[in-house]
């Protein structure tokens, strides 16, 4: 079983409505997921950030939908109740209840069509839903947001991989102080890439306060970096005193070196070519902002009344 489409989910919604009582909609989401047999995993899916349910994302949309096209009424905030429409709608069962259906009634082709005006061509072209269609208009912008991160991330690694070691170390050196280590930028420079031997390529402080090092070696490797490359870099600890370090490539480990780190006393961090990328992009290096959107939510609190 999948999770079903917001379309899909347009009847067995109204069905919960059809005693005529007032609902809330938080209440309908369990019936709703056990009437499509959803399993615990399918109902604790959320959507790519991770700050909703998709389920409950999709019941939140065909409510929606299907009050703009007058089959539900809002009675009080959060609160819904069928409407006739909606009644007759739910007799005749032998068509399907989605974006096309509605289309029929005035109320929510002037709605699609103001929507459109408002937010121009793309919201235009958006708007125009076929009946399979399972994405909501928050799981779309998501997922491309999270696409386009993807490709960003590949370029970014690529460019890492192209530039001359001493450059990669600049880079290594801004990301960490981006992160909060080495206190100055100044002071982290001088300590990176000054020793260059014993399998060290820098020091650089854990704080602002310089309580603690971290030892770190990056490369630009090419080849899976294995365990025997990760053993080397932590004899080389001993030889210092060191307890902590960071292993940077931009290739990638292999499932031995983890499992080296994650049974040695010494804390020694690795991070391959994907997460060095998606460092970068967290704290702005080697990138730069095009465009940003927020997403609101209505604040009921400025609505209630004393």
């Amino acid at each position: 079983m999948t999770i079903p489409d917001f379309q899909t989910v347009m009847r067995p919604l109204l069905n919960q409505f059809a005693d005529g009582n007032v609902h809330y909609v938080r209440e309908l989401i369990d019936p709703l997921a056990d009437e499509f047999g959803l399993s615990p995993e399918e109902r604790k899916t959320l959507l790519p950030s991770g700050g909703q349910g998709l389920f409950r994302n999709r019941v939140g949309w065909a409510v929606s939908h299907v009050m703009k096209a007058g089959l539900l009424e809002r009675p009080g905030h959060g609160r819904y109740r069928i409407t006739d429409r909606g009644r007759a709608a739910l007799e005749a069962k032998s068509h399907r209840i989605d974006v096309s259906y509605l289309k029929q009634f005035p109320e929510y082709r002037e709605v699609r069509t103001a929507q459109a005006k408002a937010g121009g061509e793309s919201v235009a072209k958006t708007s125009e839903l076929s009946p399979d269609q399972a994405a909501t208009p928050r799981e779309t912008l998501e997922q491309s947001y999270y696409e386009l991160r993807a490709t960003l991330a590949r370029d970014v690694l690529d460019a890492a991989k192209s530039v001359s070691p001493g450059k990669f170390e600049e880079i290594v050196v801004e990301l960490l102080v981006a992160m909060g280590y080495g206190g100055s930028g100044d002071h982290a420079a001088r300590a990176v890439g000054r020793s260059g031997d014993e399998g060290i390529d820098g020091v650089i402080n854990e704080d602002k306060l310089g309580l603690d090092s971290i030892y770190i070696q990056a490369k630009r490797w090419e080849n899976v970096v294995g365990r025997p490359a990760v053993q080397a870099f932590s004899g080389s600890l001993d030889g210092f005193r060191a307890r902590k370090g960071v292993m940077i490539t931009t290739s990638s480990f292999t499932p031995g070196a983890h499992d080296f780190v994650a049974k040695i006393e010494k804390s020694i961090v690795l991070i391959d070519g994907n997460q060095l990328a998606e460092l970068m992009i967290d704290y702005g290096i080697g990138v730069s902002e095009v465009q940003s959107y927020s997403i609101y939510r209505i604040d009921t609190d400025v609505f209630l009344e004393e």
